[in-house]
């Protein structure tokens, strides 16, 4: 064991782990996300694996396998983009349309598994031949092509969603998935680091075999990133955004039909919707969703949404929290939960986390409530 190889090989047998345990719970939970998460950390694996066993002594990819084309870069980028699609969508299904997206890969692979199969003579000569050298270029530009566009198409559709969130749910936290933009983010940054790298390589003539590792060890700390915020993640059942808003609707016999509440005038919601929150204090269930209060007022998402925007000037999740700021300031108050400790009675008024309740209470309050008591 060395310095080299010890990290890698954790790296690298961690990242197939937690591949084999996200495929096998997708399967079991037919959960899509899952099974492409499982790929993205196989992929990951690839990524280091020439690596881990050259440190180990053991060169079989480099003797027997050369050419062989083992890499994942052009598979990379199209599959993080449908994981974020199936893990902000239930609903998603991956279809033969959806191909086209691997077409690179395709043309990566083709190329190098018919020069593979005709021998080690022909793959060194074609690897010396200045088609090759071309080729190689054409396939950087693809894997940074394919990075900026897919990266950029990732974090939009992130930040859409976002939005959507905050217009959905009250509780924001376990559905936000953080860590994804954070490991987009993670992989630019390390595509950036490679890239000068690889130019020092050349300004400064070859660097040592060693100097890689830095790389490598850069890639096994996203793999304990993504594996661990991955795996572990909360895994909501109703989640079901797409560009044209979906959401669960009431039943068509529960949606008052040709009424004062589905009218346009959405000036008529407002002590329609604060009688509902004064009267059955829904602001104390944690997991509220914008579905679960147009249930109870028999309407759709989509005119609550607009009433309690037009009425309030919050989106659904500010307005919720609001409540709750309010209730937790009534609540401080009362001699009665002296006993409490302040994250005890945010808790109690529908908070699920002391990271939320700071956030909504500085916002409304102008205090942070260490301040406000």
């Amino acid at each position: 064991m060395s310095i080299y190889q010890t990290p890698l090989q954790f790296g690298y047998f961690l990242a197939l782990l937690f591949a084999v345990l996200l495929l096998i719970r997708g399967w079991k939970e037919e959960r899509l996300s899952d099974k492409l998460l499982g790929l993205v950390m196989f992929f990951l694996a690839m990524e280091i694996q020439d690596y881990t066993f050259g440190f180990s002594g053991i060169n079989i990819f480099w003797e027997k396998y050369d050419g062989f084309p083992r890499y994942f870069h052009l598979a990379f980028a199209p599959t993080i983009y449908f994981y974020l699609k199936s893990q902000i969508n239930r609903d998603f299904r991956f279809k033969a349309a959806h191909l086209w997206h691997y077409l690179l890969y395709a043309i990566y692979f083709l190329v190098n598994i018919v020069v593979f199969v005709q021998g080690p003579k022909v793959v060194s000569a074609f690897r010396s031949s200045e088609l090759s050298y071309w080729l190689g270029w054409l396939e950087s530009i693809a894997i940074w092509g394919s990075y900026i566009y897919y990266f950029y198409q990732s974090l939009r559709l992130y930040k859409e969603y976002r939005r959507w969130v905050e217009t959905q749910f009250s509780d924001t936290e376990t559905v936000s998935f953080v860590w994804l933009r954070n490991f987009i983010y993670l992989i630019i940054a390390g595509e950036v680091f490679k890239f000068g790298w690889s130019i020092a390589d050349r300004a400064l003539g070859n660097l040592p075999f060693e100097q890689d590792w830095w790389w490598h060890l850069f890639t096994v700390a996203i793999i304990c990133y993504v594996g661990i915020m991955g795996y572990s993640q909360h895994q909501p059942a109703r989640l079901s955004y797409t560009k044209a808003e979906v959401v669960s609707e009431p039943e068509e016999s529960e949606i008052v039909k040709n009424s004062d509440i589905s009218a346009p005038n959405y000036s008529e919601w407002k002590p329609k919707i604060e009688q509902v929150f004064d009267e059955q204090r829904l602001y104390l269930q944690p997991d509220l969703s914008l579905s679960d209060v147009a249930q109870r007022l028999k309407t759709n998402t989509s005119v609550l949404s607009a009433a309690i925007n037009q009425n309030f000037e919050k989106n659904f999740n500010d307005f919720v929290n609001y409540y709750r700021v309010e209730e937790v300031k009534r609540q401080l108050k009362n001699p009665e939960n002296s006993h409490l400790s302040l994250l005890g009675i945010a808790l109690e008024c529908g908070f699920n986390s002391k990271s939320t309740f700071n956030r909504a209470f500085k916002k409304f309050t102008g205090k942070s409530p260490k301040e406000f008591e």
